[in-house]
């Protein structure tokens, strides 16, 4: 027979089941809260290199009296800077403002202005553009028009 006063050792499956119900609840909350400040983070710092880009592209006409032969560089490309494959958050890139089918390097272009994107690769993320008649747009989705039809001031 069972002495009444011994203590049973370990959890009873109530007390389990109450502290995976909390932690079912913390993590409900918890993972959707930072999935929005880890989205609002890549979007700031894609905004950030886009300032930082239109910086070197003024420095580059300053210079040169326009923008023609201005190339950005490769660790301004993709966001995190170094990413490869499915880690590219942003893929960021400058065109001619008058011909927006071709780069500053490239012979057709004029060198007036610039145009620059920045695509998101994750659907959830906004994309950017950019020029240097300082029109900021912006729109959710992995794609958005030079001209920012569609797209909402940023």
């Amino acid at each position: 027979m069972k002495n009444n006063n011994e203590f049973s050792k370990g959890f009873t499956l109530i007390e389990l089941m109450v502290v995976v119900v909390i932690l079912a609840i913390l993590a409900a909350i918890a993972i959707p809260s930072y999935q929005t400040y880890i989205r609002r983070n890549s979007e700031a710092t894609a905004r950030q290199m886009m300032q930082d880009i239109a910086t070197n592209l003024e420095r580059h006409k300053s210079r040169n009296f326009n923008y023609l032969g201005f190339s950005i560089n490769t660790d301004q490309t993709v966001l995190p800077k170094g990413a490869t494959g499915t880690e590219i958050k942003y893929e960021i890139s400058v065109y001619d403002g008058d011909n927006n089918a071709v780069s500053l390097k490239d012979s057709t272009a004029t060198g007036h202005s610039w145009v620059m994107r920045a695509v998101a690769t994750d659907p959830q993320l906004h994309s950017y553009v950019m020029n240097s008649k300082d029109l900021k747009c912006k729109k959710k989705g992995t794609t958005i028009a030079l001209d920012c039809a569609g797209a909402e001031q940023w």
